[in-house]
């Protein structure tokens, strides 16, 4: 059997940790940042864990992380 292809876009946006969950980072806080409240702000600026109920679909993009 072939190897299974890994989604290079989505190797770039997650990250597995050492418990298997997938990390990833917040969306809208990457540019146009001026009309945002500091605390919205702050609120983007951590990582976040994609929702088990997504992870099965993103898992099967990134085979081999």
């Amino acid at each position: 059997m072939p190897k299974m292809k890994t989604n290079r876009s989505a190797a770039k946006r997650f990250k597995v940790t050492a418990g298997g969950k997938l990390r990833r980072k917040h969306a809208f806080h990457s540019h146009l940042l001026v009309h945002k409240s500091p605390k919205r702000k702050r609120r983007l600026a951590g990582v976040d864990f994609v929702d088990e109920s997504e992870a099965r679909r993103m898992r099967r993009l990134i085979p081999y992380l």
